[in-house]
């Protein structure tokens, strides 16, 4: 039995926990970007577009006022860097259009002169009139290929190309174009053309 004296103490029940671990926080190291990968993060960027030639301006078609157009005499006189300048053009142009509409009175003129040819009974008389009716067709025939010329030239005028060889693309000559306004070929290109004509026969 515990004795009197001894006073009774109470157990005690306290536990004692352990202390948690607090885990150290290390800082973090920055990471170093290699240069591959510094490439492999930049956005690709849209590559930019050369500037494109700038197109040459077409000559002008040369189409002035008829007081301010020159005469052969005068434009003969002009010098070889002003070669087919506007007021060249504006004379040929000019030139090719009054060229364009006698062709065009001539077929007019010639389809009405057949239209009112009455009959003929004396055989002779009759002979005369269809011979003549014939060369008549045949000249409007001729006519009619140098219209197609002649409006074809009047595009190149357009086109900046009138007076210059379509083969070798030296100056035709003015001259030239005075004697014949629908040269596509210098004298010297159409003369090497004629010879190969006749000796090849194409």
């Amino acid at each position: 039995m515990p004795s009197k004296n001894t006073p009774a103490t109470k157990a005690s029940t306290a536990v004692t926990l352990p202390k948690a671990k607090t885990a150290a926080v290390k800082p973090a190291t920055p990471v170093q970007s290699s240069p591959a990968n510094a490439a492999a993060t930049v956005e690709p960027t849209e590559p930019v577009a050369a500037p494109k030639a700038a197109k040459k301006s077409p000559k002008s078609n040369g189409d002035l006022s008829e007081n301010n157009l020159p005469s052969e005499a005068e434009l003969l006189r002009m010098p070889e860097d002003e070669y087919m300048n506007d007021r060249q053009l504006g004379f040929f142009r000019d030139r090719l259009r009054q060229l364009e509409q006698d062709i065009l009175n001539n077929a007019g003129a010639t389809t009405e002169h057949l239209r009112e040819t009455q009959f003929v009974p004396d055989p002779a008389d009759r002979a005369t009139i269809e011979e003549e009716h014939a060369l008549e067709l045949r000249t409007r025939d001729r006519e009619r290929k140098l219209l197609k010329k002649v409006q074809q030239s009047i595009v190149r005028i357009d086109s900046g190309e009138y007076g210059w060889c379509d083969e070798t693309g030296e100056p035709i000559g003015l001259r030239r174009l005075l004697a014949r306004p629908t040269a596509t070929l210098s004298l010297e290109a159409q003369e090497r053309r004629e010879m190969r004509q006749k000796m090849f026969g194409d």
